[in-house]
């Protein structure tokens, strides 16, 4: 487990140095966003104690070194814009993402899990040709122009629904009407996270699922005069999951990250919102402590991926040992 953990850690380092370094190479400096047109007329005593304010006035490499110091004890530093601890911040955020992505995940796999199988189970067939159309023209729609198209359609040529923000303004509402008015919120943004993560995955089962219902052991259990469908779901469905269940542990790895353009166009206010906001004001604490965030994230559910994999697979375990 320690060596294959090893490669991750490796990558872990790499992406700390990366998230560091990435956002201080955008051009602008921090100043301008903290203290706007003021930046202009201040002396240049004033500007070295507001630059010494936010620890901008030390070389790159010492900033990294105390970097990775507070990084030891856990702390992710503080917002240039808001003065409040990096770590609160994400987590006062998280939740919202965690709905939406956690809403998408779930629609897009069952439905591409149950359109996968019936297309391969009916190749050639209606549903067959509707869905793999339907599939590669999703999958070569952008996220936000879909969303622009979903915005369009049902919040103003029928104003059906709100599209922004994840719950009504001042509304002041309390028990069941704030929880429908969050999943108001919630319909466009998670339709549009859904349709453009859906393709994907479908594919991956529709191939899988065609490549398996052709193997001997398939045949054989239909001469044995199993049922259709427990020749389909019991026995082709479980040997063609390896590949079902890899691609759905790195949709929970991106589950905090795949959703930062949809959020931004329904101005929901999660992670990927933040994202936006801290890139636009030059936030360097919270585009590190986000990319960190979303690194680890990967890393983890990468690395647990591999273990299930393994578990899952007789073969793999076989050739390890």
């Amino acid at each position: 487990m320690l060596l294959r953990s090893l490669p991750y850690l490796l990558v872990l380092v790499l992406a700390l140095g990366i998230n560091f370094f990435l956002p201080r190479a955008m051009p602008g400096s921090p100043l301008l966003y903290i203290l706007g047109e003021e930046v202009g007329r201040l002396s240049p005593e004033e500007r070295q104690r507001v630059l010494v304010q936010y620890g901008l006035e030390r070389p790159l490499w010492e900033q990294f070194g105390l970097y990775l110091g507070r990084l030891v004890r856990g702390d992710l530093g503080q917002s240039f814009q808001s003065r409040q601890p990096v770590l609160q911040i994400i987590l006062e955020r998280l939740p919202w993402t965690l709905l939406l992505s956690g809403t998408a995940l779930l629609l897009s796999s069952g439905l591409g899990l149950l359109l996968g199988v019936l297309s391969a189970r009916y190749r050639g067939g209606l549903l067959d040709r509707t869905s793999f159309v339907s599939a590669v023209l999703l999958d070569a729609m952008p996220g936000f122009w879909l969303g622009m198209l979903l915005i369009a359609l049902f919040a103003v040529h029928w104003p059906l629904l709100p599209v922004y923000g994840a719950h009504t303004a001042w509304a002041n509402l309390e028990g069941w009407a704030w929880v429908l008015d969050i999943l108001r919120h919630l319909v466009l943004p998670a339709l549009t996270l859904t349709l453009t993560s859906l393709a994907g995955l479908y594919l991956v089962v529709r191939y899988a699922m065609i490549d398996t219902l052709h193997q001997d052991y398939v045949r054989t259990a239909r001469a044995k005069g199993l049922p259709e469908r427990q020749v389909v779901f019991k026995h082709a469905l479980r040997n063609a999951a390896l590949p079902i269940v890899t691609l759905f542990m790195l949709g929970l790895g991106s589950l905090v990250a795949g959703a930062v353009v949809v959020e931004t166009v329904f101005s929901y206010p999660g992670l990927g919102r933040l994202l936006y906001e801290a890139a636009s004001a030059r936030d360097f604490p919270v585009l590190q402590g986000l990319l960190l965030f979303f690194s680890l994230s990967v890393v983890v559910f990468n690395l647990l991926a591999e273990v299930l994999y393994t578990w899952l697979d007789p073969r793999v375990r076989h050739a390890e040992g």
